[in-house]
């Protein structure tokens, strides 16, 4: 299984040059291998590796290594005001023309 290369062959070398993971393995007999990380804030961020190559399981794993696990949905409530004027204008009905037909 290519998961089962990835394991054996460069798990150990990413986790001797990231001491500050907990790498934990879990068997899970009849399903997809399963990538989890669980950060200090509480989240848990989870990506399969069904199918994927150990290059891809790479990235996937750097990508949760190098994630803070925050969302990024975050809603501005305030409106974006300009400090620069307008180039045409502060806009009023009667400067606009009527439209032809």
């Amino acid at each position: 299984m290519i998961t089962s290369e990835y394991l054996k062959t460069r798990l150990i070398p990413f986790a001797e040059k990231n001491p500050q993971i907990e790498i934990v393995v879990t068997p899970r007999p009849s399903k997809h291998p399963f990538v989890r990380g669980l950060y200090l804030n509480g989240r848990e961020k989870g990506i399969s590796a069904r199918n994927k190559t150990p290059e891809e399981i790479v990235e996937t794993v750097n990508l949760i290594r190098d994630n803070t696990g925050f969302k990024n949905n975050k809603r501005f409530k305030k409106p974006v005001i300009s400090t620069t004027a307008s180039v045409r204008g502060i806009w009023s009905p009667f400067k606009t023309q009527p439209h032809k037909i």
